[in-house]
C-alpha cells in the first residue's frame, strides 16, 4: 500500500507534490505547537498559582501576631486571621498548623486539632524537619488544589515552631485552560488554512522561480551547467567534505598541466595537489582570497572559498585559479599608465606654477629674478633627474619616486631624497608594481599627514637601500605621530585617521603586498618629527 502511495505521489507534478507536503508540514507543525501552547498553558498557570499560594504562606508565616499565637497554640487567634487571610487573598484556604502538623486554623472548625496528613497524605516533614519551602498539587479535603507551604519560626527566627500551607482550587486554572484552548483551537485552524494557502502561493512562486521546469528539466539543466563550467578560462575544482573532488573543468586540467584523461573525480584533493590549502580552508572554514602559489614553473593567483550549509557548517571548498603572468601583463601595463599619467599631471601643475611666476616677474621688469628662478628650477630638477638615475635605473620605480617629488611640490610641501640612497639591485623575480604600491602609497600616507599637521613648508623623507640581503625603504613624516595602539591598528582595512569615507585601504594593501613578498613593516618615531615607516622586503623569494 505505501508503495502504491509513494509511487503515485511522484507521478504528481511538482507543483502538486508542494502542496501536498507542505500542507501536510503546516498541519503537523500546527497541530504540534498547538497541543504544546495548551500542555505549557495549563502547566505555567499551575506553576503560577503554586508560586502564588508560596508567597501568600511566607506572607502569614512571618506576621508577628501569627507567630505569638502559634507559640501560645491559640486557636482562637489563628482561625480569624486565616480566615480574613484567605479572603483577602482570594485563597480557597489558609490552614496553620503546630510543629507537629497538628492544625490550629482551618476553614472547617471541625478540623482543628486533627493532624494535617488526611489532606494530602503529607506528613510535611520538608517544612517541618528541614525548614524548606513546599509547592505541591494535591487532592485534599477541600478539592483539587495547588498548595504552598512554608514552616514558621520563633520570634528569634531559629527554631520551626509550625507551618502554613495556603491552598489555591485549580478549578480556576481548568476553566480558564478550557477558555484558552478553544481559543487556540480556532487559532490552530485558522493557522491550518493560512499555511495551507501559503503553500498553494509558494508552490506556485516557486514553480515560477524555475520557469515551470519539472526535475527531469532541470536535470537537463545541469547538464548545461558542466558545458557552461567548461567554458570558463579559470581553473575550477572543488571538494566536498572528506576532501574529495566533485567538480573540475578542462581549464583546471590544462592549467595544472594534468593528464586529460586522469579520472579526477572522487579522487582525494591531496593525491591530486600535494599539499593544497584547499584542505585547510575546509579545516578553519575562513576563505583565502588572491594567493599566490607556485606549481612546478607556474604561478598562479588562487582564490578558495568554503561551501557552508544552514548551520554554517563547512561542507566543502571551491578554488578558481589562472595563471599569474596573465594577471600580471595587464596589472603592469595599468601601473605604469597610471603612474605616467600621475608623474605628467604633477609636473604639468608644478611647471604652471613656475610659468606664471616667471611671467609675472618679467611682466614687473625683474628679469635677473626670473633668469635666477629659472637657473635654480633647471639645477634642481636636473639633478634630481640625474640622481635617480644614476642610483634607481628601474624606470617604474624611479617614474614612482619623481612623481611622489612633484605631488610634493604641488602640495606645498618639501620632499627629501637621501643622496645616498640607491636601488640598482632589484631582482626580476620582485614584481615592480607591488614595491611601486607599496612605495606609493606609504609616501602619499607621509604627504597627507604633514600636510594636516604642518602645512605648507612641510618635510617628508626618503631613503632606500639595496645593500645586503633586503631592499629598504624608509620614509619619514612630519604628522602628529601615532600611539601604539595605532600601530597596531593602522594597516587594519578601513581603519584611518581622517575622518573622510573612503579612507583606510591604503595601509591595509600596502600590509598585504609586504606580505606577499615575505617582507616585514614597521612603525618608529620619526627624527623629524610624525612616524618612520620601515619596509624591508628580501631579495631572494619566490613569488
Amino acid at each position: 500500500m505505501f508503495m502504491v502511495v509513494s509511487q503515485r505521489f511522484k507521478q504528481l507534478k511538482l507543483q502538486s507534490q508542494m502542496i501536498i507536503m507542505l500542507g501536510a508540514t503546516a498541519f503537523l507543525q500546527t497541530g504540534l505547537i498547538g497541543g504544546f501552547t495548551v500542555l505549557y498553558l495549563s502547566s505555567a498557570l499551575e506553576e503560577q498559582m503554586g508560586q502564588r499560594a508560596l508567597y501568600i504562606a511566607k506572607t502569614v508565616a512571618a506576621m508577628p501576631e501569627i507567630i505569638r499565637a502559634v507559640e501560645q497554640q491559640d486557636s482562637a487567634t489563628l482561625v480569624p486571621v486565616a480566615q480574613r487571610v484567605a479572603d483577602e487573598t482570594q485563597a480557597w484556604f489558609v490552614v496553620i498548623g503546630n510543629k507537629n502538623g497538628i492544625r490550629l486554623a482551618h476553614p472547617t472548625p471541625d478540623r482543628v486539632g486533627k493532624s494535617m496528613l488526611d489532606d494530602d497524605q503529607d506528613d510535611n516533614a520538608q517544612a517541618l524537619s528541614f525548614g524548606h519551602d513546599m509547592i505541591v498539587r494535591a487532592d485534599g479535603s477541600l478539592g483539587a488544589t495547588m498548595r504552598g507551604k512554608t514552616p514558621i519560626y520563633d520570634s528569634h527566627g531559629e527554631n520551626i515552631i509550625g507551618i502554613v500551607s495556603v491552598g489555591l482550587l485549580l478549578n480556576t486554572v481548568f476553566d480558564t485552560v478550557a477558555a484558552y484552548r478553544n481559543t487556540i483551537l480556532a487559532v490552530i485552524i485558522l493557522s491550518l488554512l493560512l499555511s495551507v494557502t501559503i503553500a498553494i502561493v509558494f508552490a506556485r512562486h516557486f514553480k515560477q522561480a524555475i520557469l515551470g521546469l519539472e526535475p527531469v528539466e532541470i536535470a537537463h539543466l545541469y547538464k548545461e551547467r558542466d558545458a557552461t563550467l567548461e567554458s570558463i578560462r579559470e581553473g575550477i575544482i572543488a571538494i566536498d567534505i572528506n576532501g574529495k573532488i566533485t567538480t573540475f573543468n578542462r581549464a583546471a586540467m590544462s592549467t595544472l598541466q594534468l593528464d586529460p584523461d586522469s579520472k579526477l573525480l572522487g579522487q582525494p584533493i591531496g593525491a591530486v595537489l600535494s599539499g593544497s590549502y584547499m584542505l585547510e580552508v575546509l579545516k578553519t572554514g575562513i576563505p583565502q582570497y588572491d594567493q599566490e602559489v607556485r606549481t612546478g614553473p607556474l604561478t598562479l593567483v588562487v582564490n578558495r572559498l568554503p561551501l557552508l550549509s544552514a548551520e554554517g557548517k563547512v561542507f566543502g571548498v571551491v578554488s578558481s585559479f589562472r595563471r599569474k603572468d596573465e594577471l600580471d601583463f595587464v596589472s603592469a601595463q595599468l601601473t605604469r599608465i597610471q603612474q605616467y599619467a600621475e608623474t605628467l599631471r604633477s609636473q604639468a601643475h608644478e611647471y604652471s606654477n613656475k610659468l606664471h611666476t616667471i611671467a609675472g616677474l618679467i611682466e614687473i621688469g625683474a628679469i635677473e629674478d626670473a633668469l635666477k628662478l629659472i637657473g635654480q628650477e633647471t639645477h634642481d630638477h636636473q639633478q634630481l633627474i640625474q640622481m635617480l638615475l644614476e642610483n634607481v635605473p628601474d624606470p617604474v620605480i624611479a617614474g614612482c619616486i619623481l612623481g611622489k617629488y612633484n605631488r610634493a611640490r604641488e602640495l606645498g610641501l618639501v620632499m627629501e631624497i637621501d643622496e645616498n640612497s640607491r636601488m640598482v639591485d632589484v631582482p626580476a623575480a620582485i614584481p615592480r608594481e607591488k614595491i611601486v604600491s607599496i612605495l606609493g602609497n606609504i609616501i602619499d600616507n607621509a604627504l597627507e599627514a604633514t600636510l594636516r599637521t604642518r602645512g605648507n613648508g612641510g618635510k617628508i623623507a626618503l631613503s632606500m637601500t639595496d645593500l645586503g640581503h633586503d631592499l629598504v625603504f624608509e620614509v619619514e613624516d612630519q604628522g602628529p605621530g601615532l600611539s601604539d595602539h595605532q600601530k597596531q591598528a593602522i594597516f587594519e582595512k578601513g581603519t584611518s585617521s581622517k575622518i573622510e569615507i573612503g579612507h583606510g585601504y591604503g595601509l591595509h594593501l600596502v600590509r598585504q603586498f609586504v606580505m606577499q613578498l615575505h617582507g616585514t613593516i614597521s612603525i618608529e618615531n620619526a627624527e623629524i618629527g610624525g612616524s618612520r615607516f620601515c619596509i624591508y622586503i628580501p631579495k631572494h623569494i619566490q613569488v
